[in-house]
């Protein structure tokens, strides 16, 4: 775990502590920087410890503060560990942002009637128990305290059906996109805010050129795209929005 600095207090997220799930690398770290960079008190967390302490030196290096929590996140008592570790660091828990999603060796694309029922089990505990997990574990408090952001990294495949051959990611991910619609309506009142941020084509997908030159923008997604966005529904000008998935594709809309 790393030491905490302090971070910019001119922002929108001043003061308030957020733990980022999977941000180790890409997406999450980029969330984890735009989070830091609008005043938050960053909790990164990854299932590799030496990549989250490279993060979270990349943020206090920047004048940000952060904490590294190597943690597994489909492990029930690591996500109360590591929740008790963000607290006792920086404070209780007002932003979760559930990013891990993509085990390190990656979403192959595999034909579903190809894939072992053995399978299953990988990318559904880590797209959807993990989510529920993490969610439990920081609900009660943020009810208590009369504010929250939970905030959801899913995917266009859960959204879309597309490409062919991720079948399993995306129902974890329509999945993690459904439970976040029902729970919205369930804490609203509390002032928590429940939102999913859906994934189109990133920069590191291996995808057919003529999906690229079909995109309106014409160029993949990038981590800071992604952090823009998670910064934005975590902010208090969107204190008004949840139970809604914000679509950050590019404008692609099908294969």
């Amino acid at each position: 775990m790393s030491s905490a600095s302090a971070g910019p207090t001119n922002a929108g997220l001043a003061g308030r502590v957020a733990l980022v799930t999977g941000a180790g690398r890409n997406v999450g770290a980029g969330i984890a920087h735009a989070l830091a960079a609008a005043g938050a008190h960053v909790a990164v967390n990854d299932l590799h410890g030496e990549r989250a302490e490279a993060t979270a030196q990349e943020i206090i290096a920047r004048g940000g503060t952060a904490i590294a929590i190597a943690a597994d996140v489909c492990d029930a008592e690591q996500v109360r560990a590591a929740c008790d570790a963000t607290i006792r660091e920086l404070g209780p828990i007002d932003i979760l942002v559930n990013n891990a999603g993509v085990p390190d060796a990656g979403v192959p694309l595999q034909a579903f009637r190809d894939m072992p029922i053995e399978d299953w089990d990988r990318y559904l505990r880590l797209n959807l128990h993990a989510v529920l997990l993490c969610a439990k574990a920081v609900l009660d408090p943020m009810c208590d305290r009369g504010f929250g952001r939970i905030i959801t990294i899913t995917s266009e495949a859960g959204r879309l059906g597309v490409p062919p051959g991720l079948s399993l990611y995306a129902a974890g991910k329509a999945g993690a996109a459904g439970f976040s619609r029902v729970l919205a309506h369930e804490v609203g009142k509390f002032g928590v805010t429940v939102n999913c941020v859906s994934l189109g084509p990133m920069e590191n997908a291996t995808m057919r050129e003529q999906v690229l030159k079909a995109m309106p923008t014409r160029r993949y997604g990038t981590p800071a795209d992604v952090g823009a966005a998670v910064a934005y529904l975590a902010s208090p000008g969107a204190s008004w929005v949840t139970g809604q998935t914000l679509a950050v594709n590019g404008g692609h809309f099908t294969t």
